[in-house]
């Protein structure tokens, strides 16, 4: 009975298909091409923001915080500043910060053309001033009065101008001894140098004066300081008469003994004399500014005049503390 129920026993054989996986479609490759365009964006954001102008990320700013504002006034502040997009801005690529305007580039460019400028003036004016000293020499040799008189003039370049000197002699004063009257040669000798000046639109300064003679009315009385004064305006109504506009002459100055022409001799006749300076732009500006401080671009001068001033600063320094200490003095 065993044997025959092992017979009637089923074999079940079990038989295993291997088939592919289920179909996932293509979703993943729409998510995968977002993150790729998601990630060009970002960067293509970085690098406009990296190489975008400070003026214009302040003017794009100030577009989204009054954009009624930016369309009225036709940008914000910063909007278009630099048109550049190397680091720094501008034209300077040494700069590695901030940003250099184009205002900033044309100042620079304008001082150096202003400076150019300024030297053509006083090229031009130096040549100016030579021809009016060669014009004053001509008149004088062109006049037999004026051409006895030439050895009392003295003409010579210093770095304020033509400087006119009229000496005295001690056979031909200018005027009498403590007097403040014009000699008649000597009249005629300012009137046409008048004449002359008002070719020219340079303005004046008249100086006054004397030798180291002591005064006889003492210190309260009326001084060499006067006298000189006195002697410069005198001077300056004969140029006027002569033709000079009398807004031309800018300052008259008495200076009595305190600038001595022969230091070696404080009573020489030469010590009298009357100056007379057609001063140039520079000595007209220093002379109306009221700040004493000078701007580094404007006391630049020019390689012509370095010569002439240095030899004239030593000329024209003032007398020591003996010889200015007899200021109250009497000119003959």
């Amino acid at each position: 009975m065993s044997g025959d129920s092992k017979k009637l026993q089923p074999i079940i054989i079990k038989r295993i298909k291997k088939g592919g996986h289920a179909a996932h479609g293509g979703a993943w490759k729409i998510a995968y091409a977002d993150f790729v365009t998601a990630m060009m964006a970002f960067f293509l954001l970085m690098w406009l923001l990296g190489s975008t102008t400070e003026g214009d990320k302040k003017g794009i700013a100030d577009f989204f915080n009054s954009p009624l504002k930016v369309s009225l006034m036709g940008g914000g502040n910063g909007s278009g500043d630099s048109s550049s997009v190397v680091k720094g801005g501008g034209n300077d690529l040494s700069r590695t910060s901030g940003q250099v305007k184009q205002g900033d580039i044309e100042a620079k460019r304008k001082n150096v053309q202003l400076k150019a400028l300024k030297a053509d003036q006083r090229r031009a004016e130096i040549t100016r001033l030579e021809a009016l000293k060669k014009k004053v020499e001509d008149v004088l040799a062109a006049s037999p009065k004026l051409a006895a008189l030439k050895s009392q003039i003295r003409l010579d370049m210093t770095r304020d101008g033509l400087r006119i000197q009229i000496v005295d002699e001690q056979n031909r004063p200018m005027f009498d001894s403590g007097s403040a009257v014009v000699k008649p040669y000597m009249r005629e000798l300012l009137r046409e140098i008048g004449n002359v000046l008002a070719e020219v639109p340079n303005r004046l300064t008249l100086e006054g004066h004397t030798d180291a003679q002591p005064f006889g009315a003492g210190e309260r009385g009326y001084s060499n300081w006067e006298l000189s004064s006195d002697r410069a305006n005198a001077s300056r109504r004969e140029l006027n008469s002569g033709g000079l506009p009398e807004d031309r002459v800018l300052l008259v100055q008495g200076m009595a003994s305190s600038q001595l022409f022969d230091k070696n001799d404080p009573l020489s006749p030469m010590n009298r004399r009357i100056s007379i300076i057609v001063m140039n732009r520079d000595a007209e500006d220093r002379l109306l500014r009221s700040a004493p401080e000078l701007d580094e671009t404007e006391t630049e001068e020019p390689a012509e005049t370095a010569a002439a001033a240095s030899t004239e600063l030593q000329k024209e320094k003032p007398a020591d503390a003996a010889e200015a200490s007899t200021s109250p003095a009497r000119a003959r």
